[in-house]
């Protein structure tokens, strides 16, 4: 009997655990729970941005058609110009050419002439991203410049816009820094001169002869075009109308909205109809001191017989330029001031006080 009971007692056991297994079951799954947010202490970070979409925003191939397409009209892209004439020899090449620039950016220098220069293109601006985030345009120089003119001076226009200083700047100090306190200065060529474009200089309001006159220099940065704008933000606004974007020509509304205007050009508060006529007027002045004459334009040419440049006239071309001699100190700054100015080519735009005070007591002087 004690036997019998034990045995009903095991038999009671594994029925239990059988029905109870054969009651468990696995039923559908049920909805996906919501991503998890921010906590107090880190925890449950949201998803990230998928990184394809974030490189997509510039690099798909609507938006880079787009910006080769103003590039087209930009005189960056010009091969003649920028390239066939300078783009290969060394002391040029670092903005007269694709090559020459992207060594310049990499190892502070360019490191000899350039056998097969090409015009610039995307990535002699742009090189490799650093953080890759949404501001970051792989800009390959976006540091202060330290001039060609001045090693002790620096030029910051900006973030962005001193990639533009590192070109746009003057190659020469002018006459009374290069050769302090001497009655006569002698110009040697007659590509005497800042050199072409020396937009940063007049922004920065340095590097010109400030001769003393009866207008005051504005302090050098203080131009409301430094302090409120930039270079990208007037020659790079969005594009529209032919101008801005990667066509790096000022956009009309750009200023407009800026200036809280509709005027229909850039003669702001007739500024650029004012420095035109000094221009004008520091131009027949020097002509009439014979420090500046109308002639063939001339360009370097390689000479194999010599083994060197020889400056040569081109033909059917014709400018104003220098005569080559030695002149009175204030004439040869006062050609440095005005050549300069003309070709910043703002008339004005990019610093109206600084380049008003540099015509005035310039024409002043010559009096």
């Amino acid at each position: 009997m004690k036997n019998s009971s034990i045995l009903k007692l095991i038999l009671f056991g594994f029925l239990c655990a059988f029905l109870a297994s054969s009651c468990v079951k696995e039923g559908p799954m049920g909805p996906a729970g919501a991503n998890g947010t921010d906590g107090a202490d880190g925890s449950n970070g949201l998803n990230g941005v998928d990184g394809n979409v974030s490189c997509l925003v510039c690099h798909s191939t609507t938006n880079l058609e787009s910006k080769r397409a103003e590039f087209a009209m930009s005189g960056h892209s010009a091969g003649a110009g920028a390239v066939a004439y300078a783009g290969g020899r060394q002391s040029c090449a670092k903005c007269h050419g694709h090559e020459g620039f992207v060594q310049y950016a990499e190892f502070g220098e360019v490191l000899g002439n350039i056998t097969s220069p090409s015009a610039w293109e995307c990535s002699t601006c742009h090189g490799l991203h650093q953080t890759f985030e949404s501001v970051d345009y792989a800009l390959r120089l976006s540091d202060p410049v330290v001039p060609i003119f001045d090693s002790e001076t620096t030029i910051d226009l900006g973030g962005n816009s001193n990639l533009c200083a590192n070109c746009h700047q003057s190659r020469r100090a002018e006459p009374n820094v290069t050769n302090p306190g001497e009655e006569t200065f002698r110009i040697t060529s007659t590509h005497y001169g800042p050199h072409h474009g020396a937009q940063a200089n007049v922004l920065a309001g340095v590097g010109f002869a400030e001769i003393p006159g009866s207008v005051a220099y504005p302090l050098p940065g203080s131009a409301i075009h430094l302090t409120q704008a930039s270079c990208t933000g007037c020659h790079m606004a969005e594009f529209s109308n032919g101008e801005g974007g990667h066509s790096f020509k000022p956009n009309l509304d750009a200023c407009n909205i800026c200036h809280g205007t509709e005027i229909e050009d850039f003669n702001y508060g007739g500024v650029q109809s004012n420095i035109h006529a000094k221009l004008e007027e520091l131009r027949d002045k020097l002509i009439e001191l014979e420090v500046v004459e109308w002639g063939e334009d001339t360009e370097f040419v390689w000479n194999q017989d010599s083994l060197r440049h020889i400056e040569t006239p081109i033909a059917g071309s014709g400018s104003y330029h220098p005569h080559v001699g030695s002149f009175p100190m204030v004439q040869a700054q006062a050609f440095f001031n005005w050549i300069g100015l003309e070709e910043d080519r703002s008339l004005g735009a990019h610093n109206p006080k600084y380049i008003n005070a540099l015509l005035i007591n310039t024409l002043e002087a010559l009096e």
